[in-house]
């Protein structure tokens, strides 16, 4: 019997030439088409943005643009407090302005009486009267024979003019410069108020494109962070009550070996109850927005709360924090007392009001609010004292 055997594959004969390597290369292609495939799903899949990498690196951008923005509304604050000193002596320089025109006035009207008089009693040329009225009154005096037939109080009419005039220009110069002063101020008030707003603007669009799951991850790390940073200031004060006792007994075994019955110096500052003032003010606005540039009584900045903190205690403070940190005696942070003013960053961005315990009150940053935290949160640059 005779066996049946598959017959083979072949290429058409009718397929010469051209269209028979055409057909191979088809061929070829699909075969590579699957081996490609096979691969692809043996594979396994890459995650292009690996999420604690991802949080990591967004959480990192925005704290630095939060603290940008910090430091540039110092910067606003600045420029605003310019802006308003200037204002305020334009005003000034206005109102001086407008007193001396109006002595200026007088003095040309009591000039130009006489000259009027004279003229119509024949006394002064027509020439003089003209003299007398023309733009500059040094013409008057370069006329020798005119001056000879006045007489005392016309020429001290003269006179006053001469001098008003002279004090009118002048003043009419420094309220013009002043005014130039303004100009720049308002522009640079502008420029940092806007890199304000820019810095916030990304920070915002950087949190706003995060998942749910992103946003949770972050805020585990924030708790993380904030655990850590309460752990330190529980050690810091701790170090703090073993140095000031340490202090305390050095101090009474002084006064021993010398005999002395005076009482040691005391470890609580002189105006320990003006800073319990300033404190007591500052706990009042606990949960307040923090708004840059605010100094209050809805809202605050850093600075603007210690500076208000410290008013209602009857002590007036800059308006910034490169100023805050010059007004006082320079403490060290082992040696930190309630109401001392504690900085931060190497730039002195950020100031708090310090409370105890490695505690402070501040008011952080945007979108959050007034509120008590470890002075260990962020890197300490000094602190003062305000007297």
């Amino acid at each position: 019997m005779a066996s049946h055997r598959k017959p083979r594959s072949r290429i058409p004969a009718s397929l010469t030439g051209h269209s028979r390597r055409t057909a191979v290369g088809f061929t070829t292609a699909a075969l590579a088409s699957v081996t490609l495939l096979s691969q692809s799903a043996n594979a396994a899949p890459t995650d292009p943005k690996p999420a604690a990498q991802s949080i990591e690196k967004v959480k990192e951008k925005v704290d630095t643009l939060y603290h940008q923005a910090e430091t540039a509304t110092q910067r606003y604050n600045a420029a605003k407090e310019r802006t308003d000193q200037q204002r305020a002596k334009v005003d000034k320089l206005l109102d001086s302005v407008a007193r001396r025109t109006e002595k200026l006035n007088e003095a040309r009207r009591m000039l130009g009486a006489y000259a009027t008089a004279q003229y119509r009693e024949g006394g002064m040329a027509r020439s003089a009267a003209t003299l007398l009225f023309s733009n500059d009154p040094q013409d008057v005096f370069d006329q020798s024979h005119l001056m000879d037939r006045m007489t005392g109080r016309q020429k001290q009419a003269v006179d006053d003019f001469q001098k008003q005039r002279v004090k009118a220009a002048k003043e009419r110069g420094k309220a013009g410069e002043s005014l130039a002063s303004l100009t720049a101020s308002q522009k640079q008030l502008k420029v940092q108020k806007k890199t304000v707003q820019d810095k916030l603007t990304e920070a915002r669009r950087l949190l706003a494109n995060l998942t749910a799951k992103e946003k949770a991850r972050l805020a585990a790390i924030e708790k993380k962070k904030a655990e850590e940073a309460r752990r330190k200031a529980a050690e810091l004060a701790e170090k703090q009550r073993q140095e000031a006792a340490a202090r305390k007994k050095q101090q009474e075994q002084n006064a021993g070996d010398s005999g002395s019955t005076a009482p040691s110096t005391p470890s609580v500052p002189a105006n320990s109850s003006k800073a319990a003032q300033a404190i007591a003010f500052a706990k009042a606005q606990l949960g307040k927005p923090y708004v840059w540039g605010a100094t209050g009584p809805s809202s605050f900045d850093c600075s603007g709360l210690t500076q208000a903190a410290w008013k209602s205690a009857g002590i007036s403070l800059p308006r910034t924090t490169w100023d805050q940190v010059k007004a006082g005696t320079r403490v060290s942070t082992s040696q930190l007392q309630p109401g001392d003013l504690v900085f931060f960053y190497d730039d002195i961005s950020h100031v708090g009001l310090y409370i105890g315990d490695g505690m402070m009150i501040h008011a952080p940053k945007p979108g959050d609010v007034v509120k008590k935290a470890p002075i260990t949160e962020m890197p300490i640059y000094g602190s003062v004292r305000p007297s």
